[in-house]
């Protein structure tokens, strides 16, 4: 797509918060900044959040040109970054499904049991988890990750079993 003078069209993208991790203490947290708290209301309401944020730490013109990876979690398969959750892409935006453990609208804090972000990553949006629109009962995937559990609540007990680096 590009605009009228033959220049690809750009977007602008606004954080509207950070996420704030702390590992030693076992805390994660989304703190979301004050314009935007009133968007949390009845969050609370929903058992998980999709977490829209910018891999801002792989936010350069080298890993904006590539297209292809090596997979961190299929040592030896070379994909394209369009069918990989890899953090390099042309524009390093990620998506994180997690449970919420609470939410406080008036001081702007979604607590999570975990998320796959650095400590200060920018957060562009949230949505709920609805499983009429965020599930799929007849899918497919590849190879790879076939003998991968089908749900995210198995994930933890799997991986513990099975080297896989996520390139962390």
């Amino acid at each position: 797509m590009s605009n009228d003078n033959g220049k690809p069209k750009s977007y602008q993208l606004h954080p509207i918060g950070r996420v704030r991790a702390a590992e030693t203490q076992g805390s994660y947290i989304l703190q979301i900044d004050e314009p935007y708290r009133a968007g949390l209301k009845k969050m609370d309401q929903f058992s998980h959040v999709l977490i829209f944020w910018w891999a801002d730490k792989m936010d350069t013109e080298k890993y904006r040109g590539l297209t292809t990876c090596e997979l961190p979690y299929a040592p030896g398969v070379e994909a394209g970054v369009f069918a990989s959750r890899s953090e390099y892409r042309p524009n390093p935006i990620a998506v994180t499904t997690m449970a919420i453990l609470s939410v406080d609208v008036e001081n702007g804090i979604v607590v999570l049991p975990w998320i796959d972000a650095f400590d200060g990553t920018p957060v562009l949006d949230l949505k709920p988890y609805i499983p009429i629109s965020d599930r799929i009962r007849d899918f497919k995937v590849a190879p790879w990750a076939a003998d991968w559990p089908e749900w995210m609540e198995d994930a933890a007990a799997y991986f513990a079993e099975h080297a896989v680096d996520f390139g962390e």
